[in-house]
């Protein structure tokens, strides 16, 4: 069931300062050029010839939403991080601010944890060399978090919002960003800015062939400071099939790699496999 109106109190999810990941580029090379969309009407909306699963659409052709595996099929979970940053942030990067974090994709791949990144294309413009390294790493999936991060409704933690008419277009602008930095097949998954949504967000969605992914384990690590409070909020909220949303920020998530150095052997001493959106959404058969 698709509710009337949903709003995910995250502390992870305040504001504009929600920001991002990244790594150097191993590969190097050239881009390939930019598409003007590579999201379809499809249900199977990807430029990947493999087709990650989606959800089927809602009531009415609603986009679906996904928050959490199947609970019965084993301990499985996805580590999750949003790579914020929003279209008026320009300056603040260039001033300095670090809207990535090597330290913590190093350690992501040094612990051998697959993870999925939503990645706002704002981001994808600044960081062009990090995208397309997540990109191009099998370890990782990337998938879309809006252009500008700016709300899909009123009222989401003080962020900019985006008018109804405008919804479709900053997804699909997005995904042009993510191509031109590189990614070569962002995935058909879209995570709303804050975690807000509405009816009338999941409609101007539709027909994009994406699943809205949110998540049912909040970590708040967004401006914390103390790592074992974020550590055991993880670890208490965990259970078969969730989704943990984190981030991968320097500047506002400072804790999160230490958080994934004491949450990642605890999990797996309890039993827990690591998998990526895609294959949690797999394990479902197709069922939110």
């Amino acid at each position: 069931m698709i509710p009337r109106v949903r709003r995910i109190t995250a502390v992870c999810a305040l504001g504009a300062a929600l920001a991002a990941c990244g790594t150097a580029d191993p590969a190097g090379g050239a881009r390939p050029a930019a598409v003007n969309s590579p999201v379809s009407a499809s249900p199977s909306a990807s430029p990947s010839a493999s087709r990650p699963p989606v959800l089927a659409p809602g009531p009415g052709g609603l986009t679906p939403v996904f928050e959490h595996g199947p609970r019965t099929l084993g301990k499985t979970v996805a580590l999750t991080f949003d790579a914020d940053m929003t279209a008026d942030e320009g300056a603040r990067a260039a001033a300095g601010e670090h809207f990535d974090n090597p330290d913590l994709i190093g350690t992501l791949r040094a612990l051998k944890v697959p993870a999925t990144i939503f990645m706002t294309g704002r981001w994808a413009d600044e960081y062009p060399t990090e995208a397309r390294s997540l990109g191009h790493d099998p370890q990782f999936e990337v998938a879309n978090h809006s252009y500008s991060h700016y709300a899909f409704t009123d009222d989401c933690y003080g962020l900019p919002t985006v008018g109804a008419d405008r919804m479709r277009a900053d997804v699909e602008r997005a995904y042009a960003s993510l191509h031109q930095a590189g990614v070569p097949h962002a995935l058909p998954y879209f995570r709303f800015p804050g975690g807000c949504y509405d009816r009338r967000a999941l409609r101007a969605l539709s027909g994009l062939g994406v699943t809205a992914v949110q998540w049912d384990v909040v970590s708040g690590d967004a401006f914390a400071t103390d790592a074992g409070a974020v550590t055991r909020q993880v670890l208490d909220e965990v259970k078969p099939g969730s989704v943990v949303v984190m981030h991968c920020t320097r500047s506002a998530a400072p804790t999160t790699e230490q958080v994934v150095r004491a949450v990642v052997p605890e999990l797996r001493k309890r039993g827990y496999r690591f998998l990526k959106v895609s294959e949690l959404i797999g394990e479902s058969g197709g069922h939110r």
